[in-house]
């Protein structure tokens, strides 16, 4: 059911990569709630061909970005102002890429150098699509950046590694970011501290099965699949949440503020 609550309102979708992905879920909604779209990636993703799928489904283009590169996001951003005649009202980050993870080195053996890329890719960028959209003045007032974050950036996940430590950045940038965009364009940032989720970035985690296993039992209402993360997201961008901002907003069923639950106590009882 759609509620027009994005109706006129435009934005970027970063992240989108198939449709498993949280971004994907997200830009149908944004749409389906009424708003206008840009669908941007990295050309590796964009090579994969599945984005393209999205964008006709979205009628949204498609503007390359490596989030490393300063000259992809200044063009994106450029791009974009001309596409839609002037800024835009709200923007997803939805990037994450560990490369220590994907080749299974334990984090006490971190190679700095995949760090350093993961970092870059996965935190650091927040921080470079702000700046840019701030020296282009690419978001309108009052409007709305969510970041997607998980608890391991608090807590200790096994297998979760370097992400971990990227995640706790990731919500410190928007921290910071929220104060500084709040004060200059009344622009909120957040990000959302999502239940374990069946993506492609997810599934690369060792043990991830176990993770979603774990948080399904330990969550009151269970965990929180991608579409329910989508209409969160929506609900962030909307003029319902105006004055939400610098928050990392738990998304997970309730798993954050859960200590231990009758189902983890029977089953470490067998």
């Amino acid at each position: 059911m759609a509620y027009n609550l994005l109706k006129g309102k435009k934005g970027i979708i970063f992240g989108a990569l198939n449709e498993q992905s949280i971004a994907w879920k997200v830009a149908q909604r944004a749409v389906q709630e009424g708003a206008e779209i840009v669908l941007s990636n990295a050309p590796i993703a964009l090579r994969m061909g599945e984005l393209n799928k999205l964008a006709e489904e979205c009628n949204a283009p498609v503007i390359g970005a490596d989030v490393t590169s300063n000259d992809d996001i200044n063009n994106l951003f450029t791009k974009t102002k001309e596409h839609f005649g002037g800024g835009v009202d709200f923007i997803l980050h939805s990037i994450g890429m560990s490369i220590n993870v994907r080749k299974n080195i334990p984090y006490y053996e971190n190679n700095y150098d995949f760090t350093h890329k993961g970092f870059d890719i996965s935190a650091l960028s927040l921080h470079r699509i702000l700046q840019a959209a701030m020296k282009h003045d690419a978001i309108n007032d009052w409007g709305s950046v969510v970041a997607l974050s998980y608890i391991a950036g608090q807590r200790y996940f096994p297998g979760y590694n370097d992400m971990a430590d990227n995640k706790a950045m990731l919500e410190s940038i928007a921290r910071n970011f929220g104060y500084e965009y709040g004060v200059s364009k009344k622009v909120r940032v957040n990000t959302i501290s999502q239940s374990p989720t069946r993506t492609t970035a997810g599934s690369g985690v060792k043990g991830f099965d176990g993770f979603i296993e774990f948080a399904e039992k330990m969550s009151p209402l269970g965990n929180a699949d991608a579409n329910q993360c989508a209409d969160y997201c929506i609900t962030l961008f909307s003029d319902l949440t105006k004055m939400v901002t610098m928050q990392n907003l738990f998304h997970d069923g309730g798993f954050s503020f859960t200590g231990v639950t009758q189902a983890v106590i029977d089953q470490m009882a067998k």
